[in-house]
């Protein structure tokens, strides 16, 4: 078991992980949240780390979001457009 002084750190190593490492973890941690015998201590300890865990995914998917641009052909040119379809502009490819 982890003492809290490991805990507080794991904050940092999360930051290291990729969105599918975040979303097993957070799976694992609702899953043992939903048994419900979990002493209150490690529940909260828990949450939290789900917490994290789950505003790091919100943010790397935010991130994948800007990176997401469709082309689209627009009177016979080639135009970028980001993902929720906006106009980025007159430039060519």
């Amino acid at each position: 078991m982890q003492s809290h002084e490991d805990r507080a750190q794991e904050p940092t190593e999360a930051a290291g992980l990729n969105f599918e490492q975040a979303m097993d973890q957070l799976e694992r941690i609702v899953g043992e949240l939903e048994q419900g015998d979990v002493p209150l201590e490690k529940a909260i300890d828990l949450f939290q780390r789900g917490m994290q865990l789950s505003q790091l995914c919100g943010q790397k998917l935010e991130q994948v979001e800007r990176k997401i641009e469709t082309i689209v052909e627009e009177d016979g040119q080639l135009r970028r457009r980001n993902f929720a379809g906006e106009a980025e502009g007159r430039d060519n490819f």
